[in-house]
């Protein structure tokens, strides 16, 4: 009796493979589900720990800056916890003077409740505490909205939950690492990448000032916002931006408007300058022009803005720097602030070339004043 070895192995690798074949057709989705819920998995716990770390650089810092006996624990707890409803918008006539309404009411508590835990913090430290504990907010929000999902989709043995999450999973934990990474910027007080607005109105208002020329400061013109009123070139020029130096991005809207409405409306111009979030394949620190009112957020000042310039007539331009939503609210890196002196020609050329002597020009810096000096 002879034995082919070789013949016999082949044999049974092919048998294996034939067997493995018609397993995974048979459990493919339900190995595909296992591998995915690992992955989210994975993702939660760097996210628990995103929220635990998060939560103990905000209580240390809190007790750095309060230097006081009381813990700050159970106040922060109670703060992650906070939620801001949004008004009612199926008639929305007025939905934006409702929702500045509730947001008022709500940076009225965020101050309130940051100022009992600090109560001998300086303003710019209880702002500073301000943005901290929101960017915890917002990693503790994260994370709790995916462990919703995958307890529910294990719950209800959901595949189409699982495969949904996982799908988003890359982009969420991006955002997640930004907000972060933004809790030590905050913590230490440094400027973001968000500050490039203001960094470049006060580069020019610091400008007038090192050459000696006249310029007017006008603190809290409106709430948490000032103006600088210089002569340009023969123009007179308001440039607006949050106070600052705490992290604060102020009512550029609200002060755009009463602007306006204290010239008569006799403004050439309204130029804005702020940070936008790049597309993939474009560069950090680009610098593009186009018309409108380059600001962010939930709308109410970008109303504002655009009511004042439709009211009068007045043309809006905006200039935007380009970035990352991680450049966009971490420290301020080298080639974002290096962008800087570029933009300030840039508004000088617009200037120049859009007005004339004896025109009257509104230039706002928009973005958080983290870290920024008048």
């Amino acid at each position: 009796m002879q034995f082919n070895f070789g013949n016999d192995i082949n044999s049974i690798i092919s048998i294996l493979i034939y067997v493995f074949f018609f397993i995974y057709i048979i459990f493919a989705q339900r190995i595909q589900i296992w591998a995915m819920s690992k992955q989210i998995e994975v993702a939660l716990s760097k996210l628990e720990m995103y929220y635990s770390k998060g939560k103990s650089i905000t209580i240390n810092t809190i007790k750095e800056v309060c230097k006081c006996d009381t813990d700050p624990t159970n106040a922060v707890n109670n703060f992650l916890e906070f939620f801001t409803i949004e008004p009612v918008d199926k008639d929305p006539a007025g939905v934006l003077k409702r929702l500045e309404h509730i947001l008022d009411v709500r940076d009225s508590r965020f101050e309130m409740q940051v100022r009992q835990l600090a109560p001998t913090a300086p303003e710019s430290e209880i702002q500073n505490i301000e943005n901290l504990l929101e960017a915890a907010q917002a990693v503790y929000f994260i994370f709790k909205v995916v462990r919703h999902y995958y307890l529910l989709a294990k719950k209800s043995k959901s595949y189409i939950f699982i495969v949904q999450l996982q799908m988003q999973l890359s982009e969420i934990m991006r955002i997640a690492s930004a907000y972060f990474e933004a809790l030590r910027a905050f913590a230490d007080g440094k400027p973001i990448g968000d500050s490039i607005g203001p960094f470049v109105v006060t580069a020019i208002a610091k400008e007038y000032k090192r050459a000696g020329k006249p310029v007017k400061e006008i603190l809290n013109y409106v709430k948490d916002t000032m103006v600088y009123e210089v002569d340009f070139e023969n123009r007179r020029l308001y440039i607006v931006r949050a106070q600052g130096p705490g992290g604060a991005v102020g009512k550029p809207g609200e002060a755009i408007k009463k602007l306006v409405e204290e010239n008569n409306g006799k403004i050439s111009r309204i130029i804005t300058i702020d940070a936008a979030l790049r597309l993939e394949g474009e560069k950090s620190a680009e610098i593009a022009e186009g018309v409108g009112a380059a600001i962010g957020g939930p709308g109410v000042e970008k109303f504002k803005m655009e009511d004042a310039g439709v009211a009068y007539n007045i043309p809006l331009d905006a200039i935007i720097v380009k970035e990352t939503i991680e450049e966009a609210v971490t420290s301020l890196k080298k080639e974002l602030a290096e962008a800087v002196d570029n933009v300030v020609n840039r508004i000088k050329t617009a200037i120049n070339e859009r007005t004339k002597p004896g025109d009257v020009i509104i230039l706002a810096g928009i973005g958080n004043t983290i870290g920024v000096g008048v």
